[in-house]
């Protein structure tokens, strides 16, 4: 696997970069409806996961279509203020098994 991702217009992205984004600081009452209203706005939303028991309350996982469009998401609504809480979005990593 290459180092950076590359796409059909030749651009390429840090292999940090994926479609899922990991979100947290969020206010504990925000609903589905809400997320979508606020990730939304920058693209195609596959999926939408908020974190509902105690350990991950305040958490989401929010999955986007297409990778430019969750890079656009990342970059817009980190530090983005929410409920009077500043959210911290990030791109999932996910954890290497066997290392």
């Amino acid at each position: 696997m290459n180092a950076m991702q590359h796409t059909a217009t030749g651009m390429r992205l840090p292999p940090v970069v994926n479609r899922i984004l990991f979100v947290k600081s969020l206010p504990y009452k925000i609903s589905a409806e809400d997320m979508y209203d606020i990730f939304g706005k920058y693209g195609a939303i596959r999926q939408i996961r908020l974190g509902t028991s105690n350990t991950t309350r305040g958490t989401a996982y929010v999955v986007y279509e297409d990778i430019f469009e969750a890079k656009n998401a990342c970059e817009s609504l980190n530090g983005f203020q929410v409920a009077g809480r500043y959210l911290i979005v990030l791109y999932h990593q996910p954890k290497k098994l066997g290392k």
